[in-house]
Formats: C-alpha cells, sequence, structure tokens
C-alpha cells in the first residue's frame, strides 16, 4: 500500500477540522448525525463509480443535496434535526447501495480512493480553511444557541440560517475525510475525537482544543500503523481513536 505526503497532509488537516465540527456536534447533541450525514455521500459516490467520474464530486453533490432536503424537512415540517436526518439517511443508503458497482463498494464504505493530486490538494486545504473559518465567526453565535434558541433569536441571531451554515461545515468535514475513511467511518472522526475531548477538558476552549488534538493523533497514528503493517487506513484510523478514547475513560472526574 502506498500513500503519498499529499493524502497524510490533507488527511491531518481534515482531522482538525472535524475536531471542531464534532465539538459543537456533541454540544448540540447531533454527534451521531455525523455517521448518518456521511452515508449521504453513497449515492454520489455509486453513480460516480458507475460513470467513471472522480467519486468526490458525485459524493459533494449527493450531499449538498441532502443537507437541503434536511433543512426543509426542519423548515416545513417541524422535525428534529436528527429526525431529518435519518429521514433522508435511509433513503441515501438504500439508493446507495443499490447503485453502487460491486467491486467499488468496499472503497466506498471504507475509504481507499485514488492518490490525492496536486490540485486535489490543494481544493482539500482550502475546504479546511473555509470550515475552520466558519466556525470561527460563527462560534459565539454557535454557542448562544446551544444555550438558549429563545435567547440567540432575542439577540438577533438569525437561528435557522446559522444552523443551516453549520451542517453545510459539517457536510464539507465529511466530503474531506471521505478518501481515507469512506462513508462509512468518516462519521467516526466526528463522533469519538468530540467525545475523547470532553472527557479530557474542563472549559470549552480546552474542549476545543483537546478534540482537534485526539483527531489529528488518531489520524496520523492511524497512518503511520497502516503504513507500518500494511492495513487499510480507515480501520486504523478509526480503531486508534477509539482507543484514545478507551484510555480517556482511565481519568477520573
Amino acid at each position: 500500500m502506498t500513500v503519498s505526503v499529499f493524502s497524510v497532509v490533507l488527511g491531518i488537516a481534515a482531522a482538525g477540522a472535524s475536531g471542531l465540527v464534532g465539538s459543537f456536534a456533541l454540544m448540540k447533541r447531533m454527534t451521531l448525525a455525523g455517521d448518518v450525514v456521511s452515508h449521504l455521500a453513497l449515492p454520489g459516490l455509486g453513480l460516480a463509480f458507475l460513470w467513471h467520474l472522480n467519486p468526490l464530486y458525485g459524493a459533494a453533490v449527493t450531499l449538498a443535496i441532502g443537507i437541503v432536503l434536511i433543512d426543509q424537512l426542519q423548515r416545513r415540517t417541524g422535525f428534529t434535526s436528527e429526525t431529518a436526518i435519518g429521514v433522508i439517511f435511509v433513503a441515501a443508503l438504500a439508493i446507495g447501495t443499490l447503485v453502487t458497482p460491486t467491486e467499488d463498494l468496499i472503497d466506498a464504505l471504507f475509504g481507499g480512493l485514488e492518490q490525492v493530486t496536486a490540485g486535489g490538494f490543494i481544493a482539500g486545504m482550502t475546504g479546511c480553511a473555509v470550515v475552520l473559518g466558519t466556525l470561527f465567526i460563527l462560534r459565539h453565535k454557535l454557542i448562544t444557541i446551544i444555550f438558549s434558541p429563545d435567547l440567540a433569536a432575542s439577540l438577533g441571531i438569525n437561528v435557522r440560517r446559522v444552523n443551516f451554515v453549520y451542517l453545510c461545515a459539517f457536510g464539507l468535514t465529511i466530503l474531506l475525510g471521505l478518501r481515507s475513511l469512506g462513508s462509512l467511518l468518516v462519521g467516526a472522526m466526528i463522533i469519538v475525537p468530540a467525545a475523547a475531548g470532553r472527557r479530557l477538558a474542563k472549559t470549552l476552549d480546552q474542549f476545543l482544543i483537546a478534540s482537534s488534538v485526539t483527531s489529528i493523533a488518531a489520524v496520523g497514528l492511524g497512518f503511520a500503523i497502516a503504513l507500518r503493517w500494511n492495513l487499510t487506513p480507515g480501520p486504523t484510523i478509526v480503531g486508534v481513536g477509539s482507543a484514545i478514547f478507551a484510555l480517556t475513560l482511565l481519568r477520573r472526574g
């Protein structure tokens, strides 16, 4: 197995972004949405494989469509995020499984897409910067909404718009991790580092930093172990992240 420097650097950068996204997802009680939203990419991956296109292009299209549909379901029906995401999830999973060629299904689910090109690296790093910039700009509004949506609205914060922008950043983070982790496992890098960070932190700043550091460590160590013993990077990275979380359980308090 060969992994380019571009792949490793981009994977680590995406890990830092996913740690921050996961921190806010945990506070919003929507960490499981990472696992569900990631499956929205599966139909796009399958169609791209079927038509011999770049799979990430297909994933980006269906993620975008799925996020818009989730937002519209919330607006028009009053469903919670979890319900709206769940409805779209089951449809995406069924369609994705049906259209993905059997020989490409493992790569779509567990990662192992083609190596990162120079153009792909630049696009990926730009995506990471967009996610980080979005969270930096929205951080105070997001925290206010998490604390009290009514208070946020009384302060003039457009709660729906902020939540939609966050959901877009969430989806972009999923897209950034698909190459290494696949649609089945990429949600783990939203859930696991945030859970570990919460165990290690006492303040909000510590929580955000610990989540990102845990995610970066899991990806870095996962790539190193996968290269050393010729393992598949996706499951290895998730396994390392889970091991780190298990170690945090030894910490009291």
